[in-house]
């Protein structure tokens, strides 16, 4: 499926803003190509976790007391 670009309006922080400018500047890519890279980079480490808390969703969980129970009692706090 090759669709056309979708356009949307996105407001960045300033100093975010003129970084990001600088770097398609230097690289000679345009802001779409940099911020698309980026999102498809966040949305594939988004991946990623939800592969590694689906792997790990058999072993087994302590609550936040446990865990500072347990490390009280073996000297760690």
């Amino acid at each position: 499926m090759n669709e056309a670009p979708k356009r949307s309006t996105v407001y960045f922080d300033p100093q975010l803003h003129a970084a990001l400018r600088l770097k398609a500047a230097v690289t000679n890519r345009s802001l779409s190509d940099i911020v698309n890279e980026a999102v498809r980079a966040a949305f594939a480490e988004d991946q990623e976790d939800l592969a590694a808390f689906e792997d790990r969703v058999s072993e087994p969980t302590m609550s936040y007391e446990a865990l500072l129970n347990d490390l009280k009692a073996h000297g760690k706090l």
